[in-house]
C-alpha cells in the first residue's frame, strides 16, 4: 500500500511545483510560503479532527513532540528555500534538484535509523544524483 501513497505523493509534489511557480510570480516567496502553509494547516487539522484524533494529543511522548517540532522546522525551512528557488529558477530544473533530498534521506536513514543500504538503493541514489547534476549544469 505504501507504494500507492508514495506515487500519489510524487504526483502532488509535482503539481505543487507547477502551482507554486505560478503562485510566486507576482509576490514575495516568503509570503507565498506563509499562505501555502496556512492552507496546509487548515487541511491537516481538519483531517485530524474529522478522524477524531485530536484527543490523542495528550498521549504523545515528549521525545515524539521534539522530533515532530524539529521536523516541522526542517519542513518550513525546506519550503522557504524551495519557494525562493522557484521564484528565480525554472520549475522543471528546481524540482529535480530538490529531489537530492532523497539521496540525503538515504544517507541519513543509514546513519541514524540503521537502515540497510542495498545495491538497488545505491544505484537509485546515484541516478538521482546524476540527474540533479545534469539539471544544475548550464
Amino acid at each position: 500500500m505504501w507504494k500507492y501513497y508514495a506515487l500519489l505523493s510524487a504526483f502532488f509534489a509535482a503539481l505543487t511545483a507547477v502551482l507554486a511557480k505560478l503562485g510566486v510570480k507576482d509576490i514575495n516567496s516568503d509570503l507565498a510560503t506563509a499562505i501555502r502553509t496556512a492552507v496546509i494547516l487548515v487541511i491537516t487539522w481538519g483531517i485530524a479532527a474529522s478522524g477524531q484524533h485530536i484527543s490523542e494529543i495528550r498521549n504523545i511522548p515528549h521525545t515524539t513532540w521534539l522530533f515532530l517540532i524539529f521536523s516541522g522546522i526542517a519542513t518550513g525551512l525546506s519550503w522557504l528555500f524551495y519557494f525562493k528557488a522557484l521564484q528565480s529558477g525554472d520549475a522543471s530544473r528546481v524540482a529535480p534538484v530538490d529531489k537530492l533530498s532523497v539521496v540525503i534521506t538515504i544517507i541519513l536513514s543509514c546513519i541514524f535509523l540503521k537502515e540497510q543500504l542495498t545495491v538497488r538503493v545505491v544505484i537509485g541514489a546515484l541516478l538521482i544524483t546524476c540527474g540533479s547534476i545534469v539539471m544544475l549544469a548550464k
